[in-house]
């Protein structure tokens, strides 16, 4: 389920300043509402168990994403917000917590943290968000005309595995899925951005699991050999 939360202190402090009527101050503007989207909990089954420690890095994103504001496009080459609403945090770093949490609850690996925690590192998870808006354009690249018609979420994420600390660059691939959004309106939106992110979040860490073990194995056996 979609968390929205509200800017709930200030709102309050701004009411209680007010008095007792619930009416907003002169010239005051209600705060944004505020959304939240949730880490996967299910995963395919099989998943190899991790002995080793990983850093997720904070995701790269063009500053049109890197920000709290919702993203939609009307065409390809032009980057607008939908009004009075916002992510809870700026977009990669919102994906970043996503997907600590999603490697959390898989159970599967011994440690996972971002660089803040100083984390001793076997591997790290380079990120780029490259897409992560509402699209509100056809397949031929057109603009919708219909004002009721609902966008389509695009979520694009590339990943890469680097070893550490020697650094060296193991494996890297794209994620993305592109999910319609049941309606036009702002909650069954983030619904699909929900859909989507989830999608992509269990790829990139059934990826990552599976190829650094993968990789671990074959250096073993050539270490031994």
């Amino acid at each position: 389920m979609i968390r929205i939360l509200r800017a709930a202190t200030a709102a309050t402090l701004a009411l209680s300043i007010a008095g007792c009527t619930g009416s907003l101050l002169p010239g005051q503007e209600p705060p944004p509402k505020l959304y939240d989207l949730t880490p996967k909990s299910t995963f395919e089954e099989g998943l190899p168990t991790a002995s080793w420690q990983l850093l997720v890095e904070s995701p790269v994103a063009a500053a049109g994403i890197n920000t709290t504001r919702i993203a939609l496009k009307r065409t390809p080459t032009t980057l607008d917000y939908f009004a009075k609403a916002e992510w809870t945090d700026r977009a990669p770093a919102l994906v970043q917590t996503l997907v600590i949490e999603s490697f959390e609850n898989t159970d599967k690996i011994i440690s996972v943290g971002r660089e803040t925690v100083a984390l001793r590192s076997d591997y790290s998870l380079k990120l780029e968000l490259r897409e992560f808006q509402a699209n509100y354009y056809d397949a031929d690249d057109k603009p919708i005309d219909d004002p009721t018609a609902a966008p389509t979420v695009d979520v694009r994420i590339n990943a890469k595995l680097v070893k550490m600390p020697e650094r060296l660059i193991i494996a890297s691939t794209t994620f993305g899925f592109k999910i319609a959004s049941p309606s036009n309106t702002l909650d069954d939106i983030v619904l699909a951005f929900n859909d989507a992110l989830g999608k992509v979040l269990k790829r990139v860490v059934g990826w990552t699991l599976k190829t650094v073990d993968a990789y671990e194995k074959e250096n073993k056996i050539r270490r031994s050999s």
